[in-house]
């Protein structure tokens, strides 16, 4: 206790600024961590179990960090593979994603061009053991640590293999695993290039570069789309490296400032571009965040690129890695970043926003207009970056949904797998009638919220009647009524043949032509995309 006495004394000599004006400051904070050593005392030698005051402490650290914003947390020690991920998009494993299921550790995903690729598993095999160790009893967490591990060092499953059934011992060696920024890329129609960026990791930037020198060196391009959508951002200069593809060398993207004026920094573009007379087209979400936010914003600041979809997050904010000791660093806000224009993309109140994570309404009041560089047009802040150009999402039916997240359409894909060795290529891949009649036959005895948005309301509008007393004065009808609007499973799968059916397409491409081939079935029957490609561009 004397010694967490001392170190508190030590965060506060640190922490506080000596001088008339930090006195009332040096005197709540200290009175602050008296009252807190104060606490783990009484609680050490009163409370009535054993008490761990390091757990105390950290999630204590973990709600003051809370209290601040969404994006300031605590990094423990444990977490350091989580930050890696996060920002370099690599880790040491076999790549693959696993669930816990009655008998094992299913996976459920496998990375193309990795230790478990090549070794020959696939999505649907079980993991029996790890090296000789039963998984019957551990976490999925647990697991993951396990496969996990320094690159060069061998991990040994036993398997229960997907077709067959054969159990077999396979050994890998554990690579440094980095999953690409750019997901897809590729031609749509004859002359449209298309790149579908995922994330924004060490070393992502010239994975696009790459892609943009391959399609235009192969296809003559008439315009070319940079697809963001559901991309959460990730690092600051990759953002810019990406933005520098498109504009002259010595371009202004983004300046982040923050409380100090010395850690204030101007980002430019560094590298020569590649094309900086294509037609751009960018798509963007409500979950295109931060650094997708700084890519889509400049070019639309910059009027380079037509901004497509839906308003982004409206994430302006800035972090950085600090080392707090033993291990732990904090991922703290240090600063705001401004766009060309000047404008913040940052949502004026974060906590504030719809049931899907979009921003709600913003008051007038607290939009500020900008001009873009070039022609002019007026640009907004107050939250994200609005599209010049809005293409809504296709909306799923809520059956659709309760099969996605229910992992129904993924169990079934596992099915059909085990029955053909492989399929057509990833963009003409179809189901059959018959092949789609065998799949609701299969789903109709598996349990999924089948409800439609309709049987819902009605059932809201029961509950109501029955507490208000209606009920009984429309029994006949209500009983009508219901025989209209809850259809059985195998109704519901029939009435939404068609976007459960091409769902339930993407997903078993997925088992053969990993995560390349989902983008490539899913762009056949994506909206906005359709759209966008003969969209009028902003002149």
């Amino acid at each position: 206790m004397k010694r967490l006495l001392f170190t508190a004394a030590a965060i506060l000599f640190l922490l506080v600024p000596v001088g008339s004006d930090a006195q009332s400051a040096n005197f709540k904070i200290g009175k602050s961590l008296d009252i807190q050593m104060n606490i783990l005392r009484e609680l050490s030698l009163l409370y009535v179990d054993s008490v761990e005051a390091d757990k105390l402490i950290m999630r204590a650290a973990e709600s003051m960090l809370e209290s601040l914003d969404p994006y300031t947390v605590l990094i423990p020690e444990e977490d350091r593979e989580s930050l890696e991920l996060m920002t370099t998009g690599s880790y040491g494993g076999v790549g693959a994603i696993i669930r816990k299921v009655d008998d094992g550790v299913l996976l459920s995903e496998i990375y193309e061009n990795t230790p478990a690729s090549k070794a020959g598993l696939y999505s649907g095999d079980v993991i029996l053991k790890i090296d000789g160790h039963s998984v019957l009893n551990l976490k999925v967490d647990e697991c993951s640590s396990r496969m996990k591990g320094a690159p060069g060092t061998n991990v040994t499953f036993t398997i229960r293999r997907v077709r067959g059934g054969e159990i077999a011992d396979v050994t890998l060696m554990r690579e440094k695993i980095h999953i690409p920024d750019v997901a897809y890329s590729g031609v749509i129609g004859d002359s449209v290039g298309y790149i579908r960026i995922t994330g924004f990791t060490l070393g992502g930037a010239k994975d696009v570069k790459k892609a943009l020198n391959e399609l235009k060196k192969s296809h003559h391009l008439k315009r070319l789309i940079l697809d963001l959508r559901g991309n959460g951002g990730g690092l600051l200069d990759e953002a810019v490296d990406i933005v520098s593809l498109f504009v002259p060398k010595g371009t202004k993207v983004v300046s982040s400032i923050g409380r100090f004026r010395q850690a204030d920094i101007t980002y430019y573009t560094r590298e020569e571009p590649v094309d900086t007379d294509i037609p751009l087209i960018v798509m963007v979400n409500s979950s295109s965040a931060s650094s997708s936010e700084i890519v889509a914003g400049a070019l639309q600041d910059l009027d380079r690129a037509t901004i497509v979809g839906t308003r982004t997050f409206g994430k302006g904010l800035v972090q950085s890695i600090r080392d707090v000791g033993y291990g732990n660093r904090i991922k703290l806000t240090t600063a705001k970043y401004y766009i060309p224009s000047g404008r913040c993309v940052q949502a004026i109140d974060y906590t504030q926003r719809n049931e899907d994570g979009s921003l709600g309404a913003i008051p007038d009041s607290l939009i500020k207009p900008f001009k873009t560089l070039v022609k002019g047009r007026t640009v907004y802040d107050g939250g994200g970056i609005v599209p010049d150009i809005v293409i809504s999402p296709k909306l799923f039916s809520r059956p659709a949904v309760a099969l996605i997240y229910g992992d129904i359409l993924h169990e079934y894909s596992i099915e059909y797998f085990k029955k053909r060795e492989q399929i057509e290529s990833a963009d003409k891949f179809v189901l059959s009638d018959i092949e789609y009649d065998a799949f609701v036959l299969w789903a109709s005895g598996k349990e999924f919220d089948h409800r439609t948005a309709t049987e819902v309301e009605y059932d809201k509008f029961i509950a109501v009647a029955k507490r208000e007393s209606f009920f009984g004065d429309f029994k006949n009808e209500i009983i009508d009524l219901e025989k209209r609007v809850k259809p059985g499973k195998r109704e519901v799968l029939i009435r939404n043949k068609e976007e459960v059916k091409y769902l339930l397409e993407e997903e078993i491409v997925n088992r053969y032509y990993f995560q390349r081939g989902r983008v490539q079935s899913m762009l056949r029957n994506d909206d906005q995309v359709i759209k966008a490609i003969s969209v009028k561009l902003i002149d």
